[in-house]
């Protein structure tokens, strides 16, 4: 009765839970299995799996494959490394930590599409920016970054954003670290990259694995900064998977290829999660 009695009182909770994730994903393959464009209603009936090979030999998928992936490895490397070295920058104490610490988290906290009109307009673009200012300042010619390097400026504005997230994490992490492990180690002889090696880095083993996994489910849906700035151009060059998926429910109003574009997206994510946190959590116990 004692075990009862607790499950009973969460099994509405659940169950809701189980229900709000688990019809949406039926409806979707439901809807990947019929013809279902919003263009033409009068043409109904069961496709199979039409729908999913439409949407692989669309001449954009291999584009947005790479790019995707490009994506996910840029931001989730830029977002480590960075986040890393920031927050071993200010774990020391230091007159103004706690401002400078509201600074670096503070890009977190803005909208995707705040943030892209923010790159595009005050950043990137290439007569008032402040990158082109730059250049002008050094003599050399502005660049023109969405129309000339249009993946490589989403990571930038992508990567901006997340970079604040990972340094919260490591931060917290470092707190936790046993200060007088490493006072050992340096009495020891050990030199700082020595101690990074062997004690900071296997100690921030399990936060990294936490932020490349919440960054792979986030950053698999990227959508907002593509279509404020480079409108998944010129061409394919900026355009991802859930890019895709919107010109084919939006732009092509066909509901059935995009609900299999969806599903083959939760099957990538779930791939290339598992890649990378076995990769990054060898350490993890």
């Amino acid at each position: 009765m004692t075990r009862f009695l607790p499950r009973a009182l969460m099994a509405p909770a659940v169950g809701a839970l189980f229900l709000w994730m688990i019809v949406p994903l039926l409806m979707t393959i439901y809807f990947s299995l019929i013809r279902y464009n919003l263009m033409q209603p009068e043409v109904t009936g069961w496709a199979g799996l039409a729908n999913y090979e439409f949407f692989v030999t669309d001449p954009s998928f291999a584009t947005a494959v790479g790019n995707t992936l490009l994506l996910l490895g840029s931001v989730i490397a830029i977002t480590v490394i960075g986040g890393v070295a920031l927050a071993l920058l200010i774990d020391a104490p230091f007159p103004g930590r706690a401002a400078i610490r509201l600074l670096l988290i503070s890009p977190f906290f803005v909208m995707p599409t705040v943030n892209a009109l923010l790159w595009k307009h005050m950043m990137m673009n290439p007569i008032y920016g402040v990158l082109a200012q730059v250049w002008i300042f050094f003599g050399a010619q502005p660049v023109d970054w969405l129309t000339d390097l249009p993946l490589f400026s989403v990571i930038i504005m992508v990567a901006w954003q997340w970079l604040p997230f990972a340094t919260l994490i490591f931060i917290t992490a470092l707190q936790s670290m046993n200060r007088e492990q490493l006072e050992a180690a340096r009495m020891d002889g050990a030199n700082y990259l020595q101690q990074l090696r062997y004690m900071v880095l296997p100690h921030l083993g399990r936060s990294i694995a936490v932020v490349v996994m919440i960054e792979m489910i986030f950053l698999m849906s990227v959508f907002a900064e593509i279509f404020t700035t480079t409108g998944g151009g010129p061409g394919d060059a900026s355009t991802n998977i859930a890019f895709l998926i919107f010109k084919q429910a939006l732009l092509n109003f066909d509901a059935g290829v995009a609900s299999a574009g969806a599903l083959f997206a939760v099957l990538l994510a779930n791939v290339a999660a598992v890649f990378l946190i076995r990769m990054v959590g060898k350490n993890l116990d």
